[in-house]
C-alpha cells in the first residue's frame, strides 16, 4: 500500500474541501466496518482517509419538522438507544441493529451502509420504505436526494467527487403508522441477507391503508422500491388478499442473480414471503398507534 494521509476534520466544510481537493483515491471513514476490511483485503488503497466522526452535525439525532434528522455518522447502537427515534421508527432501528455483531453495531453507521452500496445492505430497504431523504454536502453546496436514488449498483453510488452524506430526514409520522424490516439469512445471525424486505404504511381511522412504501433488498443490483406492491395495499384494509397481492408484486419486481447463497427462483419466492410477513408486523404496529 502507498503512503496514506489521514485527516479528522471537525466541520463538513473542511471534510468537503479535503475530499474535493484529493488528487488520488479518497475515502470517508465513518464506522469503518466496510472500509477497513476492503483496505485489508487490498480491494481499495486510498491515498486519503477522512474521518468524519468528529463532525457534530453528522453525529446527532434531533427532532425536525415533526420527524427526525438522523446524522449519517450515528451508529446503529445509538439509534437503538434513542428512545423517541426507535419508538417512531422501530423497523428502521431493527434493520440497523441487524448489521453485524454488537461490537460492529457500536461502530457501523447507516450512512456508511448506504454509501457502501451493497445490494444486501440491511438498513437501506428500511430507509427507503421510511421515505427518508439524504442531505448531501459538496463543493457546490447542499442538495436533498431520495435515498432510493443514492445507490446505482453494487459498490457504486451517485455521489460526485467531494460530496458526502451529512444526514437523513425521516418525515413526520401520521397517526396509525407502522414500519417493519425482515430479512432471510442462512444462519441465525451475523450473515448477509439473501432477501430483505422493508415496509411502512399508514391507516386512516377506518383501518384503510392510505400510504404505503415497500422496498426489497438483495434481489437486484440495488434495493428496489416496488410501487405496484404499495398500490396493492393502498385503499385496502391490509387484509390477507391485499397482502397476497403485495407479495406477488414484490416477487414480480425481483431480478436477482444465482450465487452460492441462493438461486434466482429461491430469492424471488422468498422475497414475497418476507414482504408479507413484514407487512403483517407493520400493520400490527400501525393499529397500536392510535
Amino acid at each position: 500500500m502507498n503512503e496514506m494521509r489521514f485527516e479528522a476534520p471537525k466541520t463538513l466544510e473542511a471534510a468537503v474541501a479535503l475530499l474535493s481537493g484529493a488528487s488520488g483515491v479518497a475515502r470517508v471513514l465513518a464506522g469503518g466496518t466496510d472500509l477497513l476490511i476492503q483496505m485489508r483485503g487490498g480491494r481499495v488503497e486510498p491515498e486519503l482517509v477522512v474521518d468524519i466522526k468528529g463532525i457534530a452535525e453528522m453525529r446527532s439525532i434531533a427532532a425536525e419538522s415533526g420527524g427526525f434528522r438522523l446524522g449519517a455518522a450515528v451508529t446503529a447502537m445509538e439509534m437503538h438507544e434513542h428512545k423517541a427515534f426507535s419508538k417512531a421508527w422501530p423497523g428502521l432501528t431493527e434493520a440497523a441493529m441487524l448489521i453485524g455483531s454488537y461490537q460492529i453495531k457500536g461502530r457501523a453507521t447507516v450512512g456508511g451502509n448506504l454509501c457502501n452500496a451493497s445490494p444486501a445492505a440491511d438498513s437501506v430497504p428500511a430507509l427507503i420504505a421510511a421515505g427518508a431523504t439524504a442531505t448531501i454536502v459538496g463543493p457546490r453546496g447542499r442538495r436533498d436526494v431520495k435515498v432510493e436514488d443514492i445507490a446505482t449498483g453494487p459498490g457504486k453510488n451517485s455521489l460526485a467527487k467531494g460530496e458526502i452524506i451529512a444526514s437523513f430526514l425521516l418525515p413526520a409520522r401520521p397517526t396509525n403508522s407502522g414500519d417493519a424490516y425482515l430479512r432471510f439469512i442462512p444462519r441465525t445471525e451475523m450473515d448477509i441477507a439473501v432477501v430483505g424486505a422493508g415496509i411502512s404504511l399508514t391507516l386512516n381511522d377506518k383501518g384503510v391503508c392510505t400510504q404505503a412504501r415497500v422496498c426489497v433488498g438483495a434481489v437486484a443490483e440495488r434495493a428496489l422500491l416496488v410501487q405496484p406492491a404499495a398500490d396493492a395495499l393502498i385503499g385496502s384494509t391490509v387484509d390477507e388478499a391485499a397482502i397476497a397481492r403485495m407479495g406477488a408484486a414484490v416477487s414480480a419486481a425481483c431480478r436477482p442473480i444465482d450465487d452460492k447463497r441462493g438461486t434466482k427462483a429461491y430469492r424471488i419466492k422468498v422475497s414475497g414471503v418476507m414482504a408479507r410477513r413484514a407487512a403483517a408486523i407493520a400493520l400490527d404496529r400501525a393499529r397500536r398507534k392510535n
